[in-house]
C-alpha cells in the first residue's frame, strides 16, 4: 500500500469516527431535551443546571480516560457537550464582572462553556443584584486571588445578599500591559483593577517608576478607556487586546509566577452533594477574649478541615466582625451537619453560604 493510500484509509476512518460523534452528540442532545420535558411536566422551570451533576460527571470522564488525549483537555470538552446539551434545554444566562475581555468572562466560560448567555456587569455589586432580580440565572465574580488575598468587595456583598454559592472556578492569570502606543516609554498612565495594579507592582516599579496607577473596576474596563488615550496603558488579559485592538507592550508582568484567581459562582439553588464539596460559612460572634478560639473548637473536634478563614467589618457596631470560613465538605453530610448544629450554639449568627462542587479543571 503507498503512502498515499495509507493516508486515505485512516481518513476515512476518521471519517467513520466523526459521524458516529455526531450521532451520539445528537442522541445526547436528545436525552437533554427529554430529561427537560420531564422536569417541566413536575413543575421545574428554573433549576436546569446542575452543578453537582456536571462535577462528578467530569470528575468521571476525568478517571476513566485512558489517552491519548489528557484528562483535563477532554473534560474540557465534555464541558462544551453539556453546555451545549443544556443550552437545548434552556439557555442559561450567566453575569459576569465586565466588560468583556474580563478574567471574570473567561472564568465564566470556563465554567459554563460557551454555549451561555453571558452578560457583562459593571460591577460585582450589579453581578449580584441581576441575580437577585432574576434577570440571570447565574452570576461569576472574582473573590480571592493567591498574591493578593480576599477580594473585599465580593465577601462584603455576602452579608446582606440572600444568595448562595453554587460553584467555583480557578483560574491561571497572566497579565498583559495592552496600548493603542508601540512604544513603552511614552506611557504615563496605567490602568487596572487594584488587584492587579498589587500583582504586578514590582514590574510596574521597575519598568514604569514614574507612572500614574489608576484604578478601574475591572482589567476589560481599563483596556476599553485606554482606545482612546495614546499615552496609557492598561494592565488585563490576552483576549482584551484582541477584542479592543490594543497593541501588547509587555507579556507575563505578574509579580509571581503561579499567580490564580478563584472566583465564585453565585445562584439561588441549594446545590447537592457531589462526592468532592466545600461549604462556606458566615459566622459571627460577641467580642470577647477566646471567642474565636471557642467558635472553630467544633470544627477541630470533628476533624473537619478548615480551608481558609476571612474577618470582615460587620457594620452593625464598632470593632464587630463577622467571619468567613470555608471548610472541607457538604452541609448535608452526617459530621458536618452536626457540627454545624454546635457552631450555631456557640456564635450569635452562622449562615451556610452554599455548599457546592470543588473545582474540577
Amino acid at each position: 500500500m503507498s503512502e498515499q493510500e495509507a493516508l486515505q484509509a485512516i481518513r476515512q476512518q476518521i471519517d467513520d469516527i466523526d459521524l458516529q460523534i455526531q450521532q451520539l452528540l445528537n442522541k445526547r442532545t436528545e436525552m437533554a431535551q427529554e430529561v427537560a420535558r420531564i422536569k417541566i411536566s413536575g413543575g421545574e422551570k428554573s433549576d436546569f443546571y446542575r452543578p453537582e451533576r456536571e462535577a462528578m460527571v467530569l470528575r468521571q470522564v476525568m478517571e476513566r480516560n485512558e489517552g491519548p488525549l489528557p484528562a483535563k483537555e477532554i473534560a474540557r470538552l465534555f464541558r462544551e457537550i453539556m453546555s451545549a446539551c443544556l443550552a437545548a434545554e434552556k439557555t442559561l444566562k450567566v453575569a459576569y464582572l465586565g466588560p468583556e475581555g474580563s478574567f471574570t468572562q473567561e472564568a465564566a466560560l470556563k465554567q459554563f462553556g460557551g454555549s451561555v448567555d453571558l452578560q457583562p456587569m459593571t460591577t460585582i455589586a450589579d453581578v449580584f443584584n441581576a441575580v437577585e432580580t432574576g434577570e440571570v440565572s447565574y452570576g461569576v465574580v472574582p473573590v480571592e486571588n493567591s498574591t493578593e488575598g480576599m477580594v473585599s468587595h465580593t465577601l462584603d456583598r455576602f452579608i446582606s445578599s440572600p444568595l448562595k454559592i453554587n460553584g467555583e472556578v480557578s483560574l491561571r492569570i497572566h497579565h498583559y500591559l495592552l496600548s493603542k502606543t508601540s512604544d513603552l516609554s511614552k506611557i504615563k498612565t496605567v490602568y487596572a483593577h487594584p488587584q492587579a495594579l498589587a500583582q504586578c507592582r514590582q514590574w510596574l516599579s521597575e519598568h514604569l517608576p514614574d507612572c500614574t496607577l489608576l484604578p478601574a473596576n475591572s482589567n476589560s474596563e481599563a483596556a476599553k478607556k485606554v482606545v482612546n488615550e495614546p499615552e496609557s496603558a492598561a494592565i488585563a488579559g490576552i483576549q482584551a487586546a484582541e477584542i479592543y485592538q490594543l497593541s501588547v507592550l509587555a507579556s507575563n508582568i505578574e509579580d509571581v509566577a503561579d499567580n490564580t484567581t478563584r472566583f465564585l459562582v453565585i445562584g439561588t439553588q441549594n446545590v447537592g452533594p457531589s462526592g468532592a464539596d466545600k461549604t462556606a460559612l458566615l459566622v459571627s460572634t460577641k467580642n470577647k477574649p477566646g471567642a474565636l478560639q471557642t467558635l472553630l473548637k467544633p470544627l477541630a473536634d470533628s476533624g473537619i478541615s478548615m480551608t481558609g478563614i476571612e474577618s470582615r467589618p460587620a457594620r452593625t457596631g464598632i470593632w464587630e466582625y463577622v467571619f468567613f470560613i470555608d471548610i472541607e465538605g457538604h452541609c448535608q453530610d452526617h459530621v458536618v451537619a452536626e457540627t454545624l448544629k454546635q457552631l450555631e450554639q456557640k456564635s450569635s449568627m452562622c449562615r451556610v453560604l452554599g455548599s457546592y462542587p470543588k473545582a474540577v479543571l
